[in-house]
């Protein structure tokens, strides 16, 4: 009896080691077809990180000045200012009654929302960044009050670094590099 045990065993773990030869062949175009393609760290697409905000106001803004903001961004829910020049003529109409603040556009730009439909009082909350595109989250007020004399605006302060568009909702700007 031995015998014919010892035998079974011997002829169950070829089979084994045969299986394992065989599962082995099947798996491996699989692993190396997934380690051909691994991305590189250019390609990633990460998960959203988010910007610090560096400062944030939300004010009113007066509708005969959206002409300040930059060319193109004059009727959109959101846009950036990426120069002084630009952003000095834009903040006195924003807060005529504040300091300028002093904001390094070599390292940061200056992103801003508002409703384009309604009065609604409008605070940037955050800014996530993902595949070059930075995202303004915004809470804002819910009103049907129309839009006459002011419109309610957020800006904020955030790094330029890795920014190439700038998306609120379904709107996306370009951001032009630092001259």
């Amino acid at each position: 009896m031995q015998v014919a045990a010892s035998s079974h065993r011997r002829h169950f773990l070829n089979s084994l080691k045969f299986t394992l030869f065989l599962l082995s062949f099947s798996v491996a175009p699989f692993l190396s077809g997934g380690c051909a393609s691994t991305p590189t760290p250019d390609t990633v697409n990460m998960d959203p990180m988010e910007i610090p905000l560096l400062e944030k106001w939300s004010g009113d803004y007066p509708v005969p000045e959206l002409g300040r903001l930059p060319d193109g961004q004059q009727d959109m829910a959101a846009g950036y200012i990426g120069d002084a020049e630009t952003f000095i003529p834009v903040w006195r109409a924003f807060m005529p009654k504040e300091i300028l603040p002093a904001v390094d556009f070599s390292k940061n730009i200056v992103v801003f929302t508002r409703n384009v439909q309604f009065y609604n009082r409008t605070s940037i909350l955050k800014v996530t960044l993902q595949d070059g595109t930075a995202e303004i989250i915004a809470m804002e007020t819910m009103s049907a009050l129309p839009i006459e004399e002011k419109v309610a605006m957020a800006m904020a302060v955030i790094p330029r670094g890795g920014v190439m568009t700038i998306q609120a909702g379904n709107e996306t700007t370009q951001v032009m590099p630092n001259q």
